[in-house]
């Protein structure tokens, strides 16, 4: 028996890195798959939509149930079209994890428009899409009377939770969807989703492809060494919140090698306070003590 037995997942972004790890692992414990992939480079150009098919392919040959899927996943009607395919399928969906994503680094300074506006479209409206039209799937089973017991995992990232120069755009998207999966954690819950988000740290090509990562995430040159960057470290803990039967929701997790750690949203800490209105001169003189 796995963990996953009977659950029906789509995976956005399956089929390399870590979004092949999160397949690989789910078909193992006996979940049924949509692997979706549009198979473009790590800047979203191109596309290689055979990726999807050989992960499928890969999980049937082990035994397990899979269908590829190359639509658009931030196009509104391929977003639909990637949920009914679950549904088409399998007959039933359990389980979205909005993996996704691309890069397009720059400082400030040297970013396009374009260079904006394909990472946020990607990355923030391309979790909202499927997002959006599974929700609507599944408040109509729970309007015909179905215990809905279903799990959305988000891929945030730590450029938007810490901030790394270079990833305006990437973190801006990043941050947004920890907003994003808290902010629907609660108006989901009465249709009986969860929604939860992870912040990876893996080698993948996008962190192999950042300034200063390429060195670090390498191999160990120890083959008995615990690669802490291996991609499938991140994929146990996304399971986990995939399970019919975990009670997480709402809630953000950084997670690399075997360490997970809670991330807590914004939080007010410190404060000057008085009972009227500052004067600018006053703010001069309290304003440094404030987080000192």
């Amino acid at each position: 028996m796995g963990a996953l037995d009977g659950r029906v997942a789509i995976i956005t972004g399956a089929g390399r890195g870590i979004g092949r790890e999160h397949a690989l692992l789910f078909a193992q414990e006996g979940a049924k798959l949509v692997i979706n992939d549009l198979g473009g480079a790590v800047d979203g150009s191109g596309d290689d939509r055979g990726a999807a098919e050989m992960v499928a392919d890969e999980i049937r040959a082990m035994g397990g149930e899979a269908v590829a899927n190359t639509d658009d996943i931030a196009d509104w009607e391929g977003g639909k079209r990637l949920i009914d395919t679950a549904i088409e399928h399998f007959g039933d969906l359990h389980v979205l994890v909005n993996n996704a994503g691309i890069l397009r680094d720059r400082v400030l300074i040297n970013m396009t428009e374009d260079d904006w506006d394909a990472v946020i479209h990607v990355h923030l409206k391309g979790h909202f899409v499927p997002t959006r039209h599974a929700a609507a799937y599944w408040r109509e089973q729970t309007k015909a009377g179905k215990d809905v017991k279903a799990s959305v995992i988000n891929t945030s990232s730590t450029s938007g939770l810490v901030g790394n120069p270079g990833q305006s755009n990437y973190g801006a998207a990043k941050s947004g969807i920890a907003s994003f999966s808290l902010i629907i954690a609660e108006e989901l819950k009465r249709y009986g989703v969860r929604v939860n988000a992870i912040a990876p740290a893996a080698r993948t090509r996008m962190t192999e492809s950042t300034p200063g990562l390429a060195d670090i995430v390498a191999v160990p040159e120890d083959p008995s060494a615990f690669d802490s960057w291996d991609p499938a470290n991140i994929s146990p803990l996304v399971a986990y919140l995939a399970t019919e039967q975990c009670p997480a929701t709402g809630r953000v997790f950084f997670v690399q090698g075997g360490t997970v750690r809670n991330f807590e949203n914004w939080a007010m800490t410190d404060k000057i306070e008085k009972n009227d209105r500052w004067t600018v001169a006053e703010l001069q003189a309290q304003m440094p003590t404030l987080g000192a």
